[in-house]
């Protein structure tokens, strides 16, 4: 078992990993992000697997592709991007600051490994499943990041793969270690290990790097955020990973970038009346097909993937009928109606709740039809920079150069007045389920705005030719 040693002297040939010394010992892979990835013999057992594998049939921006025709990447490349650039990173801290930082072969295959598994307990349909399907049919919460935990340990018993406790015990903490449910990091460990794959200190990881550069590729749209540049720049002081001060507005564009996908791409108004239709779809389809049963066992939880969709679609059950009808509305893009939207405030979002279907339809004034909680759907988005209404460059320590040993942070006011004052977005939009209906959950949805802010906050009234759809 422990075929490891931490002073990294002996490595039994079951852990050879690809350094740039052997090479041939790995596979190779040619990415379209990266180039050519090495996959090592150790992170190779776990890839061969059921469980991995069903990551190739979980696309990574979920239904967006049916807006973006190019989105149909999947989970399964992208954990093999996050794989290599976590080798990439700890491999780059080894070669500048070896002997400071103590950097041996256990924890650059530790590292590798929380990188190639820190999404193997995803869900299917992107976030969709885990935030807006789960929450309407469990009590209590259900995170991937457990999830993958669970199915890191499934994978080594059912699959027989020798391999040190102690390094699944910290592969288990890197992947929990942006989640809520972070374990606390040991006094004698190597803390900036855990910012590598997912940094919960302050945001910076290889888990964005990777998806945000593919999935502006996969979109079409592009991408000006160089992460080379960062990677090659880091630096470990007082225990965590630093950035050069001058690279500050590189590391702002990575968390605007993201905000811009967020905006553009995964909240787009017709890829959330999609996701709308499949949580309505799934919710229809649950009592029958126990969808939700899956996630407390890690041995059924591989079944489940985006094929779900395909298995309603084609059942002939009269249970399923309504799921069969939204998911071919969905294919006849017959969709939920979009009627409008609006910013809260920036005044309000300290005190902002979640808009519902009843605040539309208890907000309709007396006479014409009587709309009903069903016949709307509400999509409250917030988009931030990934610590809600903080700056999280707040976060981040950086230094001078080379030679200078202090660490410090750096307010946006000492560096442009341009840099935005606030961190957060929150869009309430407001859809018909039924085309015959936007006129009239137009009205109530600006009765709603009134009655809140004593204003309309959406941009422009809902256009006639949308109201008049039949």
């Amino acid at each position: 078992m422990g075929a490891y040693s931490n002073d990294g002297l002996s490595l039994s040939p079951i852990y050879s990993f690809a350094s740039s010394q052997d090479l041939r010992l790995s596979k190779h892979v040619h990415d379209n992000v990266h180039g050519n990835i090495y996959l090592d013999p150790l992170c190779l057992k776990f890839i061969d697997t059921e469980q991995f594998q069903r990551l190739r049939e979980l696309k990574q921006l979920g239904m967006a592709h049916l807006v973006y025709p190019g989105a149909v990447h999947s989970r399964f490349e992208h954990s093999l991007g996050v794989y290599w650039l976590a080798g990439e990173a700890v491999q780059k801290l080894k070669n500048y600051q070896g002997l400071e930082l103590d950097i041996d072969r256990f924890d650059i295959q530790t590292v590798k490994l929380a990188g190639l598994l820190h999404d193997v307990g995803h869900g299917p349909f992107s976030h969709l499943f885990e935030r807006e399907f789960l929450p309407r049919v469990l009590d209590g919460h259900w995170s991937h990041e457990q999830m993958s935990v669970k199915l890191v340990d499934d994978i080594v018993d059912k699959h027989y793969i020798e391999i040190d406790p102690e390094m699944i015990r910290k592969v288990k903490e890197m992947i929990l270690a942006s989640s809520e449910f972070a374990r606390p990091i040991g006094s004698g460990e190597k803390h900036f290990l855990y910012d590598i794959v997912a940094n919960g200190r302050n945001g910076i990881d290889v888990d964005k790097f990777d998806y945000i550069v593919r999935d502006c590729r996969a979109c079409g749209l592009g991408c000006n955020f160089q992460f080379q540049r960062l990677m090659e720049s880091m630096r470990v002081l007082g225990d965590e990973i630093c950035y050069r001060a001058k690279d500050y507005l590189t590391i702002h564009k990575l968390f605007a970038t993201r905000a811009d996908l967020y905006r553009t791409v995964y909240t787009h108004p017709k890829v959330k009346a999609i996701e709308l239709m499949v949580v309505d779809a799934l919710l229809k389809a649950n009592d029958y097909l126990n969808i939700s049963s899956f996630i407390q066992d890690p041995s059924k939880y591989w079944k489940l993937d985006d094929t779900i969709m395909k298995t309603i679609e084609t059942a002939s059950n009269p249970e399923l009928k309504e799921s069969r009808d939204l998911i071919m509305r969905i294919r006849r893009r017959n969709l939920y109606q979009f009627c409008n939207e609006y910013a809260v405030p920036k005044d309000k979002l300290e005190n902002f709740k979640d808009v519902t279907p009843q605040d539309i339809v208890c907000s309709q004034k007396n006479g014409g039809v009587i709309l009903k909680e069903e016949d709307v759907a509400v999509s409250n988005v917030r988009i931030d920079l990934t610590r809600g209404r903080q700056n999280p460059l707040e976060r981040i320590n950086f230094f001078k150069d080379y030679e200078s040993e202090d660490k410090f942070s750096i307010p946006d006011d000492r560096i442009s007045h341009l840099l935005p004052t606030s961190y957060q977005d929150m869009i309430v939009r407001v859809y018909s389920k039924k085309p015959e209906l936007v006129a009239a959950i137009s009205e109530a949805f600006e009765n709603f705005q009134l009655h809140t802010y004593g204003i309309k906050a959406q941009v422009h009234a809902t256009p006639e030719k949308k109201k008049r759809r039949l």
